[in-house]
């Protein structure tokens, strides 16, 4: 039987007691009906996983950590165009599991979804615990940075560094043809259903981004997303080698 992971926000050391946090412990004692005295996982985003075991129904005592290999060598930041729905909540949880290093949610032209102040920081709160949820399952034990909905132009302005990448049905190259990401990784970004317009695609451009493909299909948007990671993944990551 797999051991439980839980993500909690606090400090974590072999030795030390910690109290479980409503939702954890209801997760763990009602929905896995996990007992005293059985065995977990714990990891907080500081690189380490914490074995531990249940005292009882709100208290943990960890008992040893260590640094798995779950964490990608390629970082990839992904800036994605708002998708609709479960479509973005599952961009977001392939995203993690195929070891993006942060996320950054846009506003596009031809997003469908129009969040105000208050819907996106709603949305940005869920997002993020899609992604928490997306590292517990999957091994990671460091959660992706996820930023706030912001316009593609105000993005574009603090992209940060590394090989830039858009896809574009239309570009005539592949990742492969272009130059292999060093130290700064890559920063992909992909438009949400209908894709970036011709005037952010110029804008992209404008910013250092270079269009690239993947095969002669138009993909929807989170096919592109879970296409787009698995093939830098597989070429420059850990998914051919397995860490």
């Amino acid at each position: 039987m797999r051991v439980p992971r839980v993500h909690l926000a606090q400090p974590l050391a072999p030795g030390v007691e910690v109290a479980l946090d409503a939702a954890a412990a209801r997760h763990l004692t009602r929905v896995l009906r996990l007992r005293p005295g059985g065995a977990l996982a714990l990891f907080n985003g500081d690189g380490c996983e914490y074995r531990a075991r249940l005292l009882d129904a709100a208290r943990v005592r960890v008992e040893s950590a260590d640094r798995p290999r779950t964490e990608s060598p390629l970082k990839i930041t992904l800036a994605q165009g708002i998708a609709r729905g479960t479509r973005m909540d599952y961009i977001v949880q392939k995203a993690v599991e195929l070891g993006v290093h942060a996320l950054a949610p846009l506003a596009t032209e031809r997003s469908v979804v129009r969040l105000d102040a208050t819907r996106g920081a709603a949305r940005l709160a869920h997002w993020r615990a899609v992604a928490v949820s997306a590292c517990e399952q999957s091994g990671r034990v460091r959660v992706p940075e996820i930023g706030a909905p912001q316009t593609l132009a105000q993005w574009l302005d603090t992209a940060p560094a590394g090989l830039r990448w858009l896809l574009d049905p239309q570009a005539a190259e592949g990742p492969a043809a272009g130059e292999a990401p060093a130290g700064d990784g890559v920063v992909l970004l992909i438009g949400p259903e209908g894709g970036l317009s011709p005037a952010e695609i110029e804008c992209a451009r404008g910013a250092g981004f270079r269009g690239i493909r993947l095969g002669p299909r138009v993909l929807r948007t989170e096919t592109a997303t879970v296409a787009a990671l698995t093939t830098l993944q597989l070429q420059w990551g850990d998914l051919a080698t397995g860490g």
